[in-house]
C-alpha cells in the first residue's frame, strides 16, 4: 500500500504542474481578417444523417475570412449524402466526394481523410468529425495560438456533452485514463516525445502533414487522431494542445451501454494489440484504483495512512477531471467503479478482436493481421 501511496503522490504533483502549463485557447486573442490563412475543415462521414445536419451548421457559420469544408461520404446507406448534397447547394464553400469502394491496404476513415485532403487548398487542414460543434470565434482563435506558439500541429482538449449518469461516470474516468496515459501536456515541449492527437479536432499546417506522410502513413491505423500526432512530431514538427472548453463539443456515444460497444474497436488497438500491455493496463488500474479503497476498511496503523491517500488523492484528480467535462465534482466519487467499467471495456475490446479475428469499422472487416503490421 506504501507503493500506491508513493506513485499517487507522483502522479499528483506531475499532474499539478502539466496541466497548469496546456494553455487556454480562449487566451488567443482573435486573428484580423488580414492575417488570416486559408483553412479547410475535414470530415468523413458514413451513416451520419442523424447527427450531422447540426453540426454542418456550426461549421460553415464560422466566423472566418477564407475557409472551406470538405465532406466524405463514405460509402453510407443512409441519408447522408443527400444531406451534404442539399447543404452543398446553399453554401459554395461546402464541397462534397463520395466514396463508393475501399481500396485494399485501406481503413475506411483514414482513406476518407485522405480523399479530402486531396480536394482541399488551405495553407492549414483541419480534421474533424461529422458529429462535433464549433463554435463562431474558433478559427481565428487556434490558428492565433498556434502561430503565437510557433506549432505546425494543434489538438484541442474539447468540451463532451453529456447527458446520463452513466456517460459523465464513463467520461470520467476516460479523462483520467487519457491525461494519465497520453500526459499530453509532454506534447508540447519539442525536446519530449510525447505526443497526442483527438479526433473531435485537429489543424496541422499542410507542409508539415505533407512531410509527414498525410494519412497514407496511417492508412491501417485505427486509432489515426492520436497517431496523427506522433506522425507530426516524428517527422520534426512542433505539436501542441490546448484547452478547447466549449469553442469545440460532441456528443461522443448515447449511454453507457454504447459507449462501451462504440469502443470495442478502439481500446485493444490502442495497446498495439499487445496482450502484455493489456494486463499491465488492467492490473494497473486495478492496483491504483480499487485496492485501496477495498482495503480501506481493514487497513490500521501507517496502512491506514497510505490507503486514505491512495483514496484521497484519486479522489482529487476525479473531481477535477468531472468538472472539466461539465459534470459536477461529485462524479469523482464513482471513479472505483470507472475503473472496473474500464478494465471490462479493455478486457471486452480484446476478447472480441480476437475471438473474431480482427475489428469491423464502417462495415468492413479487417483480419489482426493486416492491422498490426499498419500500427504506426
Amino acid at each position: 500500500m506504501g507503493a500506491v501511496a508513493l506513485a499517487w503522490i507522483a502522479t499528483v504533483i506531475d499532474l499539478s504542474i502539466g496541466v497548469q502549463t496546456i494553455p487556454w485557447l480562449r487566451d488567443a486573442e482573435p486573428l484580423e481578417d488580414k492575417k488570416c490563412p486559408s483553412v479547410s475543415v475535414l470530415f468523413a462521414g458514413r451513416d451520419e444523417a442523424e447527427k450531422m445536419s447540426d453540426a454542418i451548421e456550426t461549421m460553415l457559420a464560422l466566423d472566418y475570412p477564407r475557409y472551406e469544408v470538405i465532406a466524405v461520404d463514405d460509402r453510407s446507406d443512409d441519408a447522408t449524402g443527400a444531406i451534404l448534397k442539399a447543404a452543398a447547394k446553399k453554401d459554395a464553400r461546402l464541397k462534397t466526394v463520395r466514396v463508393d469502394s475501399l481500396p485494399p491496404g485501406w481503413l475506411g476513415k483514414p482513406h476518407a481523410l485522405e480523399k479530402a485532403y486531396e480536394q482541399s487548398s488551405g495553407e492549414w487542414l483541419v480534421f474533424t468529425d461529422a458529429d462535433v460543434h464549433f463554435r463562431l470565434d474558433l478559427l481565428r482563435r487556434v490558428i492565433a495560438l498556434a502561430e503565437m506558439k510557433g506549432w505546425d500541429h494543434l489538438t484541442l482538449l474539447a468540451a463532451p456533452k453529456l447527458h446520463t449518469f452513466g456517460e459523465k461516470m464513463a467520461l470520467t474516468f476516460f479523462g483520467i485514463c487519457f491525461l494519465l496515459g497520453t500526459r499530453p501536456w509532454r506534447a508540447n515541449d519539442p525536446k519530449s516525445r510525447g505526443y497526442t492527437g483527438i479526433g473531435a479536432f485537429q489543424i496541422v499546417r499542410r507542409s508539415a502533414y505533407e512531410k509527414a506522410g498525410t494519412h497514407r502513413r496511417l492508412a491501417m491505423e485505427v486509432v489515426d487522431d492520436l497517431k496523427l500526432g506522433k506522425i507530426v512530431k516524428e517527422a520534426g514538427f512542433r505539436s501542441g494542445v490546448a484547452r478547447g472548453g466549449d469553442t469545440v463539443s460532441v456528443h461522443w456515444h448515447a449511454g453507457l451501454g454504447n459507449t462501451i460497444r462504440g469502443t470495442t474497436k478502439n481500446f485493444f488497438a490502442a495497446t498495439g494489440f499487445k496482450l502484455r500491455i493489456v494486463a499491465a493496463q488492467v492490473l494497473g488500474m486495478l492496483l491504483m484504483f480499487v485496492f485501496p479503497v477495498a482495503a480501506l476498511p481493514f487497513a490500521r496503523g501507517w496502512a491506514l495512512v497510505f490507503a486514505m491517500i491512495s483514496v484521497g488523492l484519486p479522489l482529487i484528480v476525479a473531481g477535477g477531471v468531472a468538472k472539466g467535462i461539465g459534470a459536477s465534482a461529485a462524479y469523482g466519487l464513482t471513479y472505483p467503479l470507472g475503473a472496473l467499467i474500464m478494465c471490462w471495456m479493455l478486457i471486452r475490446s480484446t476478447v472480441v478482436t480476437l475471438w473474431q479475428g480482427g475489428v469491423t469499422w464502417r462495415g468492413t472487416f479487417y483480419p489482426i493481421e493486416d492491422l498490426k503490421r499498419g500500427v504506426v
